[in-house]
Order: structure tokens, then sequence, then C-alpha cells
């Protein structure tokens, strides 16, 4: 682990070139959005979609738009099917430290997926990457939060507490940041990806 007293963190060692690029980093995409706001096969089920025995790991992603509220699953950077979301109380804006109630935005991965025994599955979400820690350092130092802010941890996708897929519905933000489906939405998605899928989160 690496630790700048001036800044007051903590990031793991190997991350440090990707943390301290600064303005060198360069933004990556992975996803054309869908047109409109509509959800792409919103009223179908993905196992009538595709071939779910034959699909390949490595050309499923997420797309997670913040402002449409819809997370779509892409399969050879092809849109399959959207699901409707909702995100953390604080939805505008980037996720710089522990407690903000906004929702993430950039690439990550799924590092590990589980049963929950209130959020039905957990999609674990790699968050805090190298290029996460870079956004905190530079919220402290243009003195956007805290020099004793932490950045934060235990974000994921994941469903709702039973009966409450009206959260869903009436679109209400209400979460400290992770991304939540309806449980039928969510464990269609845990069916279908793994450690290692990527995840974008567009503002």
């Amino acid at each position: 682990m690496v630790f700048s007293p001036d800044w007051g963190m903590y990031f793991p060692l190997s991350q440090a070139p990707d943390v301290l690029c600064g303005e060198s980093c360069t933004a990556q995409r992975l996803h054309q959005p869908p047109v409109g706001n509509a959800l792409v096969n919103g009223d179908r089920e993905i196992a009538t979609l595709t071939n779910l025995s034959t699909l390949e790991a490595d050309k499923l992603t997420l797309l997670i738009e913040k402002s449409k509220l819809r997370l779509t699953v892409y399969y050879d950077q092809k849109p399959l099917k959207s699901y409707p979301v909702v995100l953390g109380s604080a939805p505008t804006g980037d996720k710089l430290r522990e407690g903000d109630r906004k929702t993430l935005e950039g690439l990550f991965q799924i590092q590990d997926k589980y049963p929950h025994p209130i959020w039905s599955k957990f999609l674990w979400i790699n968050y805090p990457t190298a290029d996460s820690w870079r956004k905190h350092l530079a919220a402290k130092r243009q003195g956007k939060i805290k020099i004793s802010d932490t950045v934060g941890s235990e974000i994921g996708i994941h469903g709702v507490p039973s009966g409450s897929d009206h959260l869903i519905d009436q679109r209400q933000n209400w979460t400290w940041g992770c991304i939540f489906l309806k449980n039928k939405d969510v464990d269609e998605l845990y069916a279908i990806v793994s450690k290692g899928t990527w995840i974008e989160i567009l503002p």
C-alpha cells in the first residue's frame, strides 16, 4: 500500500502508475448508448433473446446510464436488453468520497457475485479502482472534500427488499450509491454475468 500524508489516503502500490498519472490519463469508453429513453427489449426475458448456453463471458458487458436510470446488457457490443434501475439519493455527479450518496461513474468490473439475505443477489463492483482513487485524490487537492474523507467501498448492483419493486417503478433514488433493480431483473442478470464482466457507468 502507498500512503500520502498530504492527501491522507492509502491506495494499492500496484495502482500507483494509474492513480498518479494526472492529466495524462485517458478516459475509455466501451459502449454506444441506445438511442432514446426506452428500455431495449424490456418486456422480454433474456432467454428468449439469445441462447444462454452459448454466451461467451468476455463478450458480455453492462452499460448504466444514470440520467436515464437504465442498465443495458450488451453482447458483442450490441444492446441486448435494458432494465430500469434506481441510484444513490444524490444521483448527479460522480462519487468522490464515502457517504456522499452518489453513484460512481467510469469503468469497473464485477469482482464477485453472491446471494444476499436482503438484496436478493449482489454483484460486487471493484470500486475503488485506480481511476476512483485519482478522482478522490484530485477532489482533496482542490478542496472539494475533506482530507479526512475516505474513498468508500462495498458498492454493487443488487435487488430490493422483498415487496419493494415499487421503488424501481417510481424511480425513487434512495440508495447510498448502489445500483438497484427489481428482484426478478437482478435474478436474470445474475444468471448471465460473471466475475470480470465489464461495467461502464455514464452520467
